[in-house]
């Protein structure tokens, strides 16, 4: 599944909603998520894995066109531990 509109049909079918719903569903995740990461720092999503806030520190880069060296500033981003379920599944 590489399109939205993929996985708003599979939604669809799996669940029994209409494909309204189904994408009503996916487009308020993410705002979801984003909240609970920022809120409480992780979310758990179950039978996937658990999304948890990181706090990257600033470090020395290097710009690859000219090779002037910059500093890279400190970030939040977000790492996600996959359940062993779907690990195994698709493994498979």
């Amino acid at each position: 599944m590489r399109k939205k509109s993929d996985l708003i049909d599979a939604l669809a079918e799996k669940t029994g909603a209409t494909k309204a719903d189904a994408k009503a569903i996916l487009d308020a995740l993410p705002e979801i998520v984003a909240t609970a990461l920022r809120e409480d720092g992780e979310i758990v999503l179950p039978g996937i894995g658990t999304l948890k806030k990181t706090q990257r520190a600033a470090r020395s880069g290097r710009n690859p066109q000219t090779g002037e060296a910059l500093e890279i500033a400190a970030s939040t981003s977000a790492s996600l531990k996959v359940t062993k379920p779907l690990k195994d599944a698709i493994s498979a």
